[in-house]
C-alpha cells in the first residue's frame, strides 16, 4: 500500500504513517508527519492517495464520508424494553403478574428466549405457558417452565447453578 523511502539503512512505511494519520483530520497534517517520521521522499499526491484510502476529505470544500451503517447504534429503546413492552401489550384483559426473583441477584431474565430484564422484576404476562431462562454474571444458569392462569399472581425464585466449579481443589 505504501512507498518505501531508504534513508540511512532503515526503512520508513508509508503505511505506518498512514495509520498514524488516522488521528489527523486532513492530508495535510499526514504530509507533515510523514516528514517529520523521515520520510522525505513523500509526495503530495501519495499522501492523497492514503487520504482517500483512509476516507478522509483531500480538500477543504469535500465532506467527510458518512459513517456505515453496520457501526451505527440505534435510536430507539434497548432490546429488553422493546421485549418486555411486547408482552406486556400482548397480556389483555386477565393479565397474569410473575414476580421473578434470582441468587444471584441481577442475573438476565429471558422469556421464551427474548431479553427482558433483571432480576427481580414484575412481569406482566399473558396467561400461557412461558419458559423463564436465568443468566448469571459468572456463567451461572436455570430454567423453568411457568404456566399462568387467568388473573393469577406467581412468585418464581430460582438459586442459578454454575456451569463450572468456582473452587478446585487438588489432593
Amino acid at each position: 500500500m505504501g512507498t518505501i523511502n531508504r534513508r540511512n539503512g532503515t526503512l520508513v512505511f508509508v503505511t505506518l504513517v498512514a495509520v498514524t494519520a488516522l488521528f489527523y483530520s486532513r492530508p495535510a497534517n499526514a504530509q507533515a508527519l510523514a516528514e517529520t517520521a523521515g520520510a522525505t521522499s513523500v509526495s503530495a499526491g501519495t499522501t492523497a492517495a492514503v487520504a482517500k484510502t483512509l476516507n478522509f476529505p483531500t480538500s477543504k470544500n469535500e465532506a467527510a464520508p458518512a459513517a456505515s451503517q453496520h457501526l451505527q447504534a440505534s435510536a430507539g429503546p434497548p432490546p429488553q424494553v422493546v421485549n418486555r413492552r411486547a408482552l406486556e401489550e400482548h397480556a389483555g384483559r386477565d393479565a397474569s403478574k410473575l414476580l421473578i426473583r434470582s441468587t444471584p441477584p441481577s442475573s438476565q431474565v429471558w422469556i421464551d428466549d427474548k431479553f427482558v430484564g433483571n432480576t427481580p422484576m414484575l412481569l406482566i404476562l399473558a396467561p400461557g405457558k412461558y419458559r423463564v431462562s436465568f443468566r448469571g454474571a459468572r456463567m451461572e444458569s436455570g430454567e423453568r417452565s411457568v404456566d399462568l392462569l387467568p388473573r393469577e399472581t406467581r412468585d418464581l425464585a430460582l438459586s442459578l447453578s454454575a456451569h463450572y466449579p468456582t473452587k478446585v481443589t487438588f489432593r
